[in-house]
Parts: C-alpha cells; structure tokens; sequence
C-alpha cells in the first residue's frame, strides 16, 4: 500500500486496516515459523504497511493538536 493510497483513507478505515494487517502479520510469523514461507520479503512489506498507516494516524492525531 502506497502512501499516497494511506492518505485517502478515513480515520475508521486506517484502524480497521491496522488491524487487519497485524491480524496477517500474526498468521504469517506463526506460518514462517512452522515451515518457511516461499517469499519471507512479505513479512517486511507488512510490517512496512502497519508503519505507514500507523505514521498516517500519528500525522493526523499532531494535524489536529496544532489547530
């Protein structure tokens, strides 16, 4: 997921995307550590994902603060 895809997002839907990826991150560490996955690179990019949309309700959270 792209930043600027992150952006257009509502608060709501940034919080249900939270949880869905950390719910996929779970399922994933718990699968790579069973047998390893055939692309390990995908535990990176959710990771990366979480933080963005993370960062994106940290950014609005300050937005709001400093008006």
């Amino acid at each position: 997921m792209k930043q600027s895809e992150v952006k257009q997002l509502s608060p709501q839907d940034l919080q249900d995307r939270i949880f869905e990826e950390k719910r996929e991150l779970n399922r994933l560490n718990m699968t790579h550590a069973v047998s390893p996955l055939e692309n390990p690179m995908v535990l990176r990019a959710k990771r990366r994902t979480i933080a963005r949309l993370m960062s994106e309700i940290t950014r609005r959270e300050r937005e709001e603060i400093n008006k």
